[in-house]
């Protein structure tokens, strides 16, 4: 499949969950990971975006773009010091 139309396939069924609203709770808490998980790798994206100013970067994945998502700006930290001192 297209990149492009699974991004928006998933776009569209997070503002659907947004606008709706999930009756069910296990179909909420869906939800509400996919949204952090996306928020997630937007932290990281903008980490490499201004990493790469200095030669840094975080690689994006599914581990890790739910730890930055689900911890938030501390779990980017974590990141970045899990890769300055174990790598």
């Amino acid at each position: 499949m297209d990149p492009i139309l699974i991004v928006s396939l998933v776009g569209g069924l997070i503002f659907l969950l947004l606008i709706v609203g999930a009756p069910i709770k296990p179909l909420r808490f869906l939800g509400q990971a996919a949204v952090r998980l996306l928020i997630g790798a937007l932290f990281l994206f903008f980490l490499n975006a201004f990493g790469s100013l200095f030669g840094y970067s975080i690689p994006i994945n599914a581990v890790t773009a739910s730890v930055s998502g689900f911890l938030g700006i501390p779990g980017v930290v974590l990141l970045i010091a899990i890769d300055y001192f174990i790598l």
